[in-house]
């Protein structure tokens, strides 16, 4: 049992880092690609040759797949899944979907099948080429992190705005934003049971020389990340109702900031100095900063509708906290484009959009026409309980080959003549 990480040298051919990966509005790190190996030397002296190539068969399929998706994932822009060659994400979900139940027999009751097979990937957020791993949970560790990545990488094909039929002015429609919030908490789901179940699976030796893609921080703040943006469609939706009430959206707005500061929490302290690792914690920021601007204006206009002196001038002070978050926010997108690999962010809509007029219209206006004394400080944001929750996602049943393999394997040790 042990771990051994390979330098560029021998890495077999330097990855291919992106330089430029378009339009972003939600962040997918950086794609971490299996690389083929053999079972068969191996696990032919314990496992009949049926079940080794039906392993084999389903990896090297997501090796294949997860090949060919590496150099599109991070340049689609506004082009829908299907239009370059290759697997699509969908394709390369259902294959990983498809082999999971069968790898997870290597891990069944404590296998120690679970330490034969040396696992191999590519990492493009840690600062070497590759992590290999004789431990077959650190390959279903590896797995839900790219499930969870094509989930993320599926939720910001929804959120590109498209130019309708009407050449109007590109927009989301409410049916990708509904969408995507779905498979924000299927991707909060997928990470969840990695940090909640499989991380726990893995030896103190081999949990500290996972790479930087996988530490638990890591994939907090991802998860943390897809129910904040979640949250963030919301509110965007609630905007848009005649029937979500000032409260509500209030609500979602400080939710939303909780979410962000508790990924912040996770991951500021990490050392992510390369590319994809400095760029998510940009991204993190970014987003920390954008959701204060909602939760500062909300509550305020919340504050506002008080009859006391002290309500109104704490409502001209979190409006102009509000101005001003909104002011950093821009700066820290900018911060987060910049860094490589270079992306920029697509025309404003949603909840941006909508903020970005109104904070600065309101801002203003109560500044002018407040004759209270403004206090120096903003208030404290209410602080509500988070309402979105990943999905419970589970482990699946190990595959019935498995037991299949077991029946046969007793039966012909039953066979055989006593001595």
């Amino acid at each position: 049992m042990g771990c051994f990480v390979s330098t560029p040298k021998d890495a077999g051919g330097r990855r291919r880092r992106p330089t430029n990966i378009g339009e972003v509005s939600v962040f997918v790190p950086g794609l971490r690609i299996p690389k083929p190996i053999d079972f068969s030397p191996v696990l032919s002296d314990h496992v009949s040759k049926t079940l080794v190539e039906r392993l084999s068969a389903l990896r090297t399929r997501v090796v294949v797949m997860a090949g060919q998706e590496a150099p599109t994932i991070t340049r689609r822009r506004r082009r829908s899944a299907t239009q370059h060659g290759g697997s699509t994400l969908g394709d390369l979900l259902q294959a990983l979907e498809e082999y999971l139940p069968v790898l997870l027999g290597l891990v069944k009751d404590g296998s120690p099948l679970q330490h034969k097979v040396q696992f191999l990937w590519v990492n493009q957020g840690d600062k070497e080429e590759e992590t290999a791993m004789y431990s077959a949970w650190y390959e279903v560790l590896s797995v839900l992190h790219l499930m969870a990545t094509l989930s993320l990488s599926q939720a910001n094909l929804l959120l590109l705005p498209r130019t309708s039929n009407d050449r109007n002015q590109p927009k989301v429609s409410e049916e990708n934003r509904q969408t995507s919030i779905d498979v924000f908490l299927k991707a909060a789901g997928y990470l969840d049971c990695a940090i909640q179940y499989v991380l726990p699976q893995l030896p103190q030796e081999l949990g500290r020389n996972l790479p930087v893609d996988l530490a638990e921080g890591v994939l907090r703040a991802l998860c943390l990340q897809a129910l904040g943006q979640g949250v963030d469609i919301q509110l965007g939706l609630a905007i848009d109702s005649t029937k979500a009430t000032l409260a509500v959206k209030r609500r979602l707005a400080c939710e939303m900031v909780k979410y962000w500061q508790q990924a912040q929490d996770n991951i500021k302290n990490l050392s992510l100095a390369n590319g994809w690792g400095e760029k998510h914690k940009l991204f993190v920021k970014w987003k920390y900063v954008e959701a204060k601007a909602a939760g500062y204006y909300y509550h305020g206009l919340i504050l506002d509708e008080g009859s006391t002196e002290k309500s109104h001038g704490m409502a001209v002070a979190s409006l102009q906290a509000a101005e001003e978050y909104l002011k950093q926010s821009k700066k820290a997108c900018e911060a987060f484009n910049a860094s490589v690999p270079i992306s920029r962010s697509p025309t404003l809509w949603g909840t941006m959009k909508y903020l970005s007029e109104k904070i600065p219209e309101d801002a203003s206006s109560k500044v002018l026409y407040s004759r209270e004394k403004i206090v120096e400080t903003a208030p404290t944001l209410p602080d509500f309980a988070l309402a979105l929750k990943p999905d419970e996602y589970q482990l699946p049943h190990v595959d019935a080959s498995w037991i299949e393999e077991a029946t046969n394997k007793g039966q012909r040790n039953s066979n055989k003549p006593k001595e």
